[in-house]
């Protein structure tokens, strides 16, 4: 990621916040004993802790992860991707060479990672985990519509972890490396697929196009 093209990178705090928000399914990677270790597991950004804020959540208490740490490691956030097809982009009908390529947008959080087991913290967690994924419901879904001895329960079997966040990488490809003209095609071929996450990046590519 730090190798990436600059014209690709974004460093925006609010962009990035906002793709882990919309996207709070994260990659998480550590290094241990030579061996790599990659759990997916869902993260929320807490810009309160720390320089560069943490990226908080949970894991079953049965999951290998948590005896690990603390140690290094990296969260990858998906957000928009998309193939790009060279028949989109008007310039092609000027000599032909033109190729495929891959449009995407993803954030890496590099960081400590520890775990922590405290009841009355891992009940936050919870709360605010539900209330952010169900805030858009009708009749949304709360911790407290449980009993109690049987969240309790709950409790006894995960285990909390934190990513201290020491730096926010971001990468969006979305077409700047492209003519105007080959950029509104893209978007326009993008939109023709009619497929929701075509649309999403058909979006971003017209943002860049418009920026």
């Amino acid at each position: 990621m730090a190798n990436a093209n600059r014209q690709f990178q974004v460093t925006d705090p609010a962009v990035l916040h906002a793709l882990v928000r919309a996207q709070p399914l994260a990659t998480l990677v550590i290094a241990h004993d030579g061996a790599l270790h990659a759990n997916h597991i869902p993260l929320y950004p807490d810009p309160t802790r720390g320089p560069n804020g943490s990226l908080i959540g949970h894991v079953a208490r049965a999951n290998t992860l948590w005896p690990l740490l603390p140690q290094q490691a990296v969260a990858v956030f998906h957000g928009p991707q998309a193939y790009v097809s060279p028949s989109w982009y008007p310039s092609k009908a000027l000599d032909g060479k033109q190729v495929p390529t891959w449009n995407y947008a993803t954030v890496h959080a590099h960081g400590a990672l520890s775990a922590f087991d405290d009841p009355v913290r891992l009940r936050a967690i919870l709360h605010t985990l539900s209330e952010q994924h169900e805030a858009h419901r009708p009749d949304p879904w709360s911790i407290d519509d449980a009993p109690p001895d049987y969240i309790d329960k709950m409790l006894r079997a995960i285990v909390g972890i934190e990513l201290a966040v020491e730096r926010w990488e971001g990468v969006w490809k979305v077409s700047q490396n492209r003519v105007d003209t080959d950029r509104a095609g893209v978007v326009q071929g993008l939109m023709a697929e009619g497929t929701p996450a075509a649309a999403d990046m058909a979006a971003l590519v017209r943002a860049a196009l418009v920026a």
